[in-house]
């Protein structure tokens, strides 16, 4: 397993911009605002040949009454037990604060090695004023500067000093090849604390303020015979609602976390219904053409008859159409309920997403089919469709050959798509068909 290094300190300190600058990916949210970093966000880098990951934390801020901020020192606290090192960022241009001073108490006390790190140092005279640093007791502070990259190999040879030795690592982290399954939805629907409960352990911030995570919250699940990489995103707000910088970037980040999977969650707050931003979501993922699970989630806060549930599908399916082929499963963070059936859903739509069908079992199966019920004859010209194969892609993409693709109207692929949905289990699965000439 690769070894784990925290990047810890007090707010604005230039810790994600390191981070980014490590991964090589702009994954961590930077902003002159402090406390933009919440939850625990993990990448990994490779130095000399040695690979290993690193954790970009929350701003720790001792004796805080902000709420957010009580959180994000759980967070820093729990990524310094899983770490097997610390970088402990300051800012030269501040000089020693008394947040610096609790947190290198805190430090103190662990077994952890720790490098302290002087940021944006840029010229001569304040790498003269980081010596003040020694007085942190907690050794020689190596200076850099996070924006220009002056002093990052300094830092990282340092780190590697500091790691245990590694077996060959393969050049593939094992954990790309994982399922990605992503959950989304609307700020506040209940996804870190979906998060949360399958991991029985706190992931994600969770508070009643919408809009809580930022970052994209990468966590690896090993549990109950399942196997995937859990992403847990930014709420995704309508764009006329994003006033801020810091809630655009979320949403660019949320849309690309959709981008990367292979599944995504889609989660519905059932006290507020299926609204026109979780639609908007719903089409962002099919345009992506990943798989899909609608998680209703705060199902426990419903007043429910016999019918409740087949009125609620109901009330679903006629929103998403003409994508109504999908798992709809009604779940509660809070008690935990049909959670884990909800993740084994995704899982089965994960396995589904792949399935390949012969190009001989489609022409036997299909093409009678489409022969006893062929396109509309459009200006007096027959559509005759031949041939029918699937393409080798990473989601179902089906081409039917035939002698004129450009009178093949809509409701005759909506059709084709209908028919391939009755033969083939596509459950959660967007499929895309094409006509082509032959």
């Amino acid at each position: 397993m690769k070894s784990l290094v925290a990047i810890v300190g007090r707010p604005n300190v230039g810790k994600s911009t390191f981070f980014n600058r490590l991964v090589q990916r702009r994954d961590a949210i930077v902003d002159a605002i402090a406390g933009v970093t919440r939850d625990r966000h993990y990448g990994h880098t490779e130095w000399v040949g040695k690979k290993f990951n690193i954790v970009d934390t929350g701003g720790y801020v001792e004796g805080s009454d902000d709420i957010f901020e009580g959180q994000i020192r759980k967070q820093v606290e729990a990524a310094l037990l899983e770490c097997d090192a610390i970088l402990f960022l300051v800012d030269v241009e501040d000089g020693v604060t008394h947040d610096d001073q609790e947190i290198a108490a805190i430090l103190r006390r662990q077994s952890k090695p720790v490098i302290v790190v002087a940021n944006k140092v840029d010229n001569h005279q304040r790498a003269n004023e980081a010596a003040e640093f020694y007085g942190l007791g907690l050794g020689e502070p190596i200076c850099m500067s996070g924006i220009n990259g002056s002093g990052t190999g300094e830092v990282l040879d340092a780190v590697v000093n500091l790691l245990p030795e590694q077996e060959d690592m393969p050049d593939e982290d094992p954990l790309d090849h994982l399922p990605k399954l992503a959950i989304v939805g609307r700020p506040n629907v209940g996804k870190s604390s979906l998060t949360n409960a399958l991991f029985e352990e706190e992931k994600s911030i969770v508070t009643d303020i919408a809009g809580t995570t930022r970052d994209t919250v990468n966590a690896h699940f090993n549990k109950f015979g399942m196997e995937f990489l859990l992403l847990d995103t930014a709420g995704l707000r309508k764009k006329g609602k994003v006033s801020e910088d810091l809630e655009f970037y979320s949403n660019m980040r949320s849309i690309r976390t959709i981008e990367e999977s292979d599944v995504c969650v889609l989660v519905i707050d059932a006290t507020q219904g299926f609204e026109a931003q979780d639609l908007a979501i719903l089409n962002v993922i099919e345009k992506n053409h990943k798989g899909l699970v609608i998680l209703v989630n705060k199902w426990d806060l419903v007043e429910k008859d016999h019918n409740t549930t087949e009125e609620f599908t109901k009330i679903i399916l006629n929103r998403t159409k003409p994508f109504v082929d999908v798992p709809i499963i009604f779940t509660s963070a809070l008690t935990k309920q049909r959670v884990l059936k909800g993740i084994e859903e995704a899982m089965a739509v994960y396995e589904r997403r792949k399935t390949r069908i012969s190009t001989s079992k489609l022409n036997d199966e299909m093409l009678p089919i489409v022969k006893h019920m062929p396109p509309p004859i459009y200006k007096g010209k027959e559509v005759k469709i031949k041939y029918i194969t699937q393409l080798p892609t990473h989601y179902p993409q089906f081409v039917y050959f035939c002698n004129l693709p450009q009178y093949v109207k809509d409701p005759y692929y909506r059709f084709v798509e209908n028919q391939m949905r009755k033969h083939y289990n596509f459950h959660g699965v967007p499929i895309e068909i094409y006509f082509r000439k032959k």
